[in-house]
């Protein structure tokens, strides 16, 4: 009986403190400050600016790693990093013992990116905390700000390791097959930038987090696309985040040259491979659905010669939607188009996943918080699904999750010239600052409920 009314007070305490969240002053955040740690951050790059190439392990990794920490040391965070590099700074809580609510996101980038994509929500993720600690606002759930591992898949053409990893829905047989493009395996390039394992296995043993360690995510990030800008919407409240399926599917054929292999005899590679792309398509225009998407985006063609019949060709085929069901039937019937393609061409096929990932769906109670925190600052916001892929829906298998996006300037990401403004930056760190205090709930009004 305690317990219940403990938990029903509680309860009690977060609704009313939901409401009061307008009276907490975030005004010590501010967007320059956030500019200027994210272009030193990009500063640490393997391509000139305005470029920013960043593939985890390497030495400019590694150097990246070391600012942010620093900027979690300044912010009077306690930082602790596990055996693969996830990074979690971590602020106590009057309760100890309650999950974590966390923020975060990623600070590697892939090849010739841009400064803003995921390190937003790491860096904006400390600066919300020390917005909150500037306000006087004392937590009553510990607050962590967690920095992942291997976000985008560059490297080991896998999105989200970190995250997959620490929550235990990646397997060590699959990481015994995230080799880089020079041959490095992941156990290799994790050992050699400083993590050490005998195995896979136990990096997935060290990494593994408890049971209930996270009560709630809730990630910061631009938007990827055009939407809120061309709308003229300053937030946006995430509602579902789309997962996408990765197919690598081969066709193989006997070539030939191109002025002595009649038309009738041939079986180019080449087209067998165009021809599954347009399949692709159909089948994802078929669902009747704007969340199905398609993407026929990485080929190779052996010997890509002017003068020879293609007799190899290689295509990675990407497959979302923010419905699993619906998103396996593409995949389904891409599979049988690949089928029916090679026998009607006379070529071989293999396919070979290389992911599936899980899609997520918001918690209401944090879109509500999100909701309350855009009011309270008074932005204009809406809400809106995301189509790219993000750690905040891996943590969504094991915790409550949700995301905040602002805008990103013509719609601009993955590239050299994505941008948000000082104020667009300042409004979502804002908006994420009262958020966690919702979540978190204050130390102070649990007291005087109690």
């Amino acid at each position: 009986m305690p317990g219940t009314v403990h938990a029903a007070l509680w309860t009690l305490s977060l609704l009313a403190f939901a409401d009061q969240a307008v009276g907490i002053s975030v005004d010590a955040i501010k967007g320059t400050d956030v500019v200027r740690q994210l272009k030193h951050l990009a500063t640490y790059s393997d391509s000139p600016a305005p470029s920013v190439t960043r593939l985890v392990y390497t030495a400019q990794d590694k150097e990246a790693r070391k600012y942010i920490k620093q900027l979690m040391k300044d912010a009077g965070l306690t930082i602790r990093e596990d055996a693969i590099g996830n990074t979690f700074a971590r602020w106590a809580g009057a309760d100890s013992s309650q999950g974590a609510v966390a923020t975060g996101s990623h600070a590697d980038s892939l090849i010739l990116g841009g400064p803003y994509d995921g390190c937003l929500g790491v860096v904006g993720g400390i600066a919300a905390v020390a917005g909150l600690k500037a306000a006087g606002f004392k937590p009553q759930k510990p607050i962590e700000v967690i920095m992942f591992t291997s976000e985008e898949g560059d490297r080991f053409s896998h999105a989200c390791l970190g995250s997959l990893i620490m929550t235990n829905i990646m397997s060590a047989e699959f990481m015994d097959k995230l080799i880089d493009m020079n041959g490095t395996s992941f156990l290799e390039a994790a050992n050699k930038a400083g993590y050490h394992a005998a195995s896979n296995q136990e990096f997935r043993e060290k990494v593994k987090i408890k049971d209930g360690s996270v009560d709630a995510f809730v990630e910061l990030h631009i938007e990827q696309g055009p939407i809120l800008e061309d709308e003229g919407y300053e937030l946006a409240v995430v509602t579902h985040i789309s997962a996408p399926s990765l197919l690598k599917v081969n066709f193989w054929g006997k070539g030939g040259h191109a002025g002595g292999m009649p038309m009738r005899d041939r079986n180019d590679a080449a087209l067998a491979a165009a021809e599954l792309a347009l399949a692709v398509e159909k089948a994802a225009l078929d669902t009747g659905s704007l969340d199905t998407v398609g993407t026929s985006g990485k080929w190779s063609i052996t010997p890509n010669l002017f003068n020879s019949i293609p007799r190899a060709s290689q295509l990675d085929i990407d497959i979302r939607d923010i419905d699993k069901d619906r998103r396996d039937s593409v995949v389904e019937a891409t599979k049988a188009a690949a089928a029916a393609v090679a026998k009607k061409r006379n070529v071989g096929v293999s396919m070979e996943f290389l992911y599936n990932l899980p899609p997520a769906s918001s918690a209401p109670e944090i879109m509500d918080a999100v909701e309350t925190a855009a009011k309270a600052i008074g932005a204009s916001y809406k809400k809106m699904k995301s189509m790219a892929y993000h750690d905040a829906a891996v943590m969504g298998q094991i915790t409550k999750t949700g995301m905040i996006f602002i805008p990103s300037h013509n719609g601009l990401s993955h590239h050299p010239d994505e941008y948000s403004s000082p104020e667009d930056i300042e409004r979502g760190v804002r908006a994420l600052a009262l958020t966690l205090a919702q979540l978190a709930g204050s130390a102070e009004e649990a007291d005087s409920e109690l």
